[in-house]
């Protein structure tokens, strides 16, 4: 999902020439790309551990569908057909919006302090390129 996000935030870089929208797009990626790396290294606890920081509820390969899944994908979008930079704006903004629900289904499963506290730093950080994406929509 996040891995996702950043690719096609650097997609948009390519077809956008408003350089404040540029280096908000770039700084999205940026984040995204983080945020991937983060997943991806749970994943990998995951795999090796034997108690989840999820909790013992949760089955492993259950969470390894759900965070590893792409059912919050940006690749459905067909940007060919979108027509404005609001329209484009709005399905940046849908996305992180569908990213944090995401989160927070996850987070009451989390019992694991350290991972919960991050993936809420997520959500701010989510809530943050909502924001931003609003400001330059409205620009």
């Amino acid at each position: 999902m996040e891995k996702n996000g950043e690719t096609e935030y650097r997609k948009a870089v390519q077809e956008v020439s408003d350089r404040t929208l540029i280096e908000s797009l770039e700084w999205m990626a940026a984040e995204e790309r983080e945020h991937a790396v983060f997943f991806s290294d749970l994943l990998g606890q995951l795999e090796t551990r034997t108690r989840s920081p999820f909790g013992e509820e949760m089955d492993a390969a259950f969470l390894k569908d759900l965070i590893g899944g792409s059912s919050l994908s940006l690749k459905t979008v067909d940007f060919a057909r979108v027509k404005s930079l609001e329209e484009l704006l709005n399905i940046f903004i849908g996305f992180e919006e569908d990213s944090i629900l995401f989160y927070q289904m996850i987070t009451p499963m989390i019992d694991d302090r350290e991972t919960l506290a991050r993936v809420e730093r997520i959500i701010a950080e989510e809530t943050g390129h909502i924001k931003r994406l609003k400001e330059l929509a409205q620009a």
